[in-house]
């Protein structure tokens, strides 16, 4: 694939990636369970689009879509570690590097149908400063992103306002810091809970959505107007 060209990834269908097990099977059949439950609440919010890009919108549905943005990002690049492996790449990588994948996906596929009608479009990625053949480079990406995902969970979690979001944003967040906690073993063991990813506190960071769409915008082509999230 030619990497100066990074086009949406495809998502990839369920004869292909498929969850390997019960918890997983059972994440994604809660996940079905509460985007009808949502429904209700999410379908009378009235979506709104930027030109030229995607506008998150406001609100409780903004803060979804900017989770499921996020979420989009994170299932794309995982896609495409598994589709093209890094040169070297053990056979027990390969198998949690392909979990991760599937539980990304999992979350991507859980906001979609949550969201329904008022989902941001599919988001246009850009690999191209990614070395996929490379496993520092894989795995520093990796590291990147999870540790993302950790500190803006924490930093969406004030935002929300309805109480059950805020449960499933904390069962996906912990999902995401175990995530993180791997990564930084494959790449240096025992550093799974470091001083740059955790306070003086022994609490995991948080950043605002500004924050981490800053930082995410580096492998995002698609314009994110995050203008109107609360504050």
């Amino acid at each position: 694939m030619n990497h100066s060209s990074e086009l949406v990834e495809t998502p990839v269908p369920d004869t292909i990636v498929r969850p390997k097990t019960s918890s997983r099977r059972q994440f994604l059949s809660a996940a079905g369970s509460f985007s009808l439950a949502s429904a209700v609440v999410i379908g009378s919010c009235k979506k709104s689009s930027s030109k030229g890009g995607v506008d998150l919108g406001s609100g409780d549905v903004g803060v979804l879509n900017y989770a499921y943005a996020l979420e989009q990002l994170e299932a794309a690049f995982y896609t495409r570690v598994s589709a093209s492996p890094y040169s070297g790449i053990t056979a027990a990588e390969t198998a949690l590097l392909a979990d991760i994948r599937d539980h990304e996906i999992a979350h991507r596929e859980f906001f979609k149908a949550a969201l329904g009608a008022n989902a941001i479009a599919a988001l246009e990625v850009n690999f191209s400063a990614i070395d996929f053949s490379s496993r520092t480079s894989v795995l520093a990406t990796a590291k990147a992103f999870e540790d993302l995902g950790v500190t803006a969970y924490n930093g969406a979690g004030p935002l929300l306002t309805t109480p059950d979001y805020l449960v499933l944003a904390g069962k996906i967040v912990s999902v995401e810091a175990r995530h993180a906690a791997l990564i930084r073993d494959l790449i240096s063991n025992g550093s799974f809970a470091d001083n740059t990813a955790l306070d003086s506190n022994g609490m995991d960071m948080a950043r605002k959505p500004s924050e981490v769409l800053m930082i995410a915008s580096a492998y995002i082509n698609t314009r994110i107007d995050a203008s109107r999230l609360p504050s």
